[in-house]
């Protein structure tokens, strides 16, 4: 059974009543019969993206406080040390996940621990690929603590068509690996903060699963 993310109901909602309603406008407003199905399968196809951006598969993550799991589904874009200017003020091993419009859009807790802290950041619209698009786009930054790997930063990133991100990480509440974060609407990007000298279990190009798939390991 295919399950939707609770941020999606309204504009599925939305997406559905219009749906129907232009499919029977166009049946009976419409006598050219091939423009009529033209428009018709547009219609459906157009609820068939929006049904799918916001499906929210179940996934069981591993529940491993030595291991990180992917905290959205995505490509692996990039793997470098950089200097983390928010939070941690030093270098740090930065893992950025893009996610197109055909990925799940859930963003799931990379690991368990107690939230440290959460903050919003208005900012541009960027493509996510932008080498300013982690400083200058609207962004969440949450920083999750355990025993294992002290304090990971991950950041939601809005991208081109990104307007809203939903972050529900709030800072002193105890998460659990794999559930649910947050969700980025329309967009498009997370990047994660580790500590120098992690291990991890991808690569550049990589494709990944958010919630169940390890990428890193302490």
């Amino acid at each position: 059974m295919i399950r939707f993310h609770k941020e999606g109901y309204k504009i599925i909602t939305i997406a559905l009543i219009l749906s129907i309603a232009g499919i029977l406008l166009a049946e009976k407003f419409i006598d050219i019969l091939w423009l009529v199905k033209t428009i018709q399968i547009i219609i459906i196809v157009f609820l068939i993206i929006v049904l799918q951006f916001f499906r929210n598969p179940k996934r069981v993550a591993p529940l491993n406080e030595h291991a990180l799991v992917a905290p959205v589904d995505g490509k692996v874009v990039v793997i470098e040390e950089v200097e983390e200017p928010e939070y941690f003020k030093d270098k740090r091993l930065q893992v950025s996940i893009f996610m197109s419009p055909i990925n799940v859009h859930v963003t799931r807790y990379t690991m368990s621990g107690i939230i440290k802290y959460s903050k919003y950041h208005p900012g541009k619209y960027l493509v996510a690929w932008h080498p300013k698009a982690s400083t200058d786009n609207e962004r969440t930054s949450v920083v999750i603590n355990n025993k294992s790997f002290g304090d990971v930063l991950y950041r939601q990133i809005a991208g081109a068509l990104a307007k809203r991100i939903v972050n529900y990480a709030k800072e002193g509440d105890k998460v659990v690996q794999g559930t649910d974060a947050g969700f980025i609407k329309f967009g498009s990007r997370v990047d994660l903060y580790l500590p120098l000298g992690t291990k991890l279990n991808v690569s550049i190009g990589d494709v990944v699963k958010g919630g169940i798939q390890v990428i890193a390991e302490k």
